[in-house]
């Protein structure tokens, strides 16, 4: 019975409900938001809010089409608003106009609820809920923003959003399989990854510790986290877990990989979803057992302490990617041409001493006459290599009593590796 009768209610007494359960909504975060505050003094709280709300929705039913009184009773509020900025401003030498434009929305609400969908009006009302609540927290974290923090954050979206959308999508020549959009966007998505990876890292996880470190120095490069803590490790503590996150990082490679492979070879990233994932779950678990068993042999007195996170998403590196990325991809056309899949096999082995990102995306964007069982193999040969570079470059920079869990992870790593490289 009781759901007849609201179906049956009338779309205006719906609204009316709306608009005054949303005003007040408002008014009372306002009201809680004074409470906490000494000596506020805002331009209205609960009633105040119902009341602005209860007015638009009144004028708004009044005006029809003509939307007159509506807009004129907008403008009468205008002014009151106005004047109590000026006040604000001249009494208490302060010029917050939070207040103001929280009032203007609880104006509007009536309009976007007859004209747009509810739950549009729903995430309006929510996001003006959490955006009051948290102004301690938006506070706290405009002070974790370096000086240049937008302008990077504007560099990203000028190579993601302005320069990509420009580039031809027609292959550069029959010798370089590739568009400049397949080659700019594998930029795009290495910076992304990289960029969304500093984000997390430094405003997220500030002080986490190596294990995160790991993972996501992992997601941005392994064999860069890999040196900074072997290095780390000769005057930090916590050994354990540098030793940990050093073979952690290597599994998030591999998850980078099939992430990369999937947008831009979507038939090699099925392929390699069993190796790559596998080798993952391996690096992980042979992480956990380092970090379980290994840890009263490992601690030293000094805590890990975290160096500054430097900001990865620079146009030099976005250059020098695409270069190489061009170069790669000569290469390995010519190698094909010249020595075939077994020539492959040996230059993706060469490779992994590098950055292998460029080479593997090559390999996922050119349209090279190969097998795709030979594409898997030339990946898992590429990573094989990378984690013997990295095992080499830890056991030379790192701490003597990493050496032995770090050998430890990374032999489990890399016999798993070649096993799916033979099979």
């Amino acid at each position: 019975m009781f759901e007849n009768d609201l179906i049956n209610l009338s779309p205006d007494l719906i609204n009316l409900i709306l608009v005054l359960a949303f005003s007040l909504a408002i008014g009372l975060e306002l009201r809680q938001n004074t409470i906490k505050i000494k000596n506020a003094n805002l331009f209205g709280t609960d009633r105040t809010h119902l009341f602005i709300g209860l007015l638009g929705y009144i004028l708004y039913v009044l005006s029809g089409k003509s939307m007159t009184l509506y807009l004129y009773g907008g403008a009468a509020l205008s002014v009151l608003l106005a004047i109590y900025y000026y006040r604000k401003i001249v009494d208490r030498k302060k010029s917050g106009i939070t207040a103001i434009l929280v009032a203007l929305i609880t104006y509007t609400l009536a309009p976007l609820l007859y004209t747009k969908p509810l739950w549009l009006s729903i995430a309006i009302v929510t996001i003006v809920l959490i955006v009051v609540e948290q102004k301690s927290f938006f506070k706290e974290l405009s002070r974790k923003f370096g000086e240049n923090e937008f302008l990077t954050l504007a560099k990203f979206l000028l190579i993601s959003g302005v320069i990509l959308p420009l580039l031809s999508n027609e292959p550069v020549s029959e010798q370089i399989p590739v568009s400049p959009f397949k080659i700019w966007a594998s930029v795009v998505a290495i910076s992304g990854i990289s960029y969304i990876s500093y984000l997390i890292k430094k405003f997220i996880f500030p002080d986490k510790g190596a294990f995160i470190t790991g993972i996501l120095g992992g997601l941005y490069s392994s064999t860069a986290t890999a040196i900074v803590l072997a290095k780390k490790s000769k005057y930090a503590g916590d050994l354990y877990q540098i030793a940990s996150a050093v073979v952690l990082a290597t599994g998030m490679m591999y998850v980078r990989i099939w992430g990369l492979a999937l947008i831009f070879n979507k038939q090699a990233g099925l392929a390699l979803t069993l190796p790559l994932l596998s080798l993952a779950v391996v690096s992980a678990a042979a992480a956990l057992v380092i970090e379980k068993f290994s840890a009263k042999n490992l601690q030293v007195k000094q805590d890990f302490k975290e160096t500054e996170v430097k900001n990865p998403l620079e146009f030099k590196t976005a250059l020098v990617f695409a270069v190489l990325f061009l170069f790669f991809t000569l290469l390995t056309h010519y190698v094909l041409q010249s020595f075939g899949h077994q020539g492959l096999q040996i230059l993706s082995f060469i490779v992994g001493v590098t950055d292998i990102d460029p080479f593997l995306l090559s390999l996922f964007t050119g349209k090279y006459q190969i097998l795709l069982l030979t594409l898997v193999k030339a990946v898992l040969i590429a990573t094989l290599s990378n984690n013997l570079m990295k095992l080499f470059y830890v056991l030379v920079l790192g701490h003597i009593k990493i050496r032995k869990p770090v050998f430890w992870g990374f032999g489990v790593i890399i016999l798993a590796n070649l096993l799916f490289v033979l099979w």
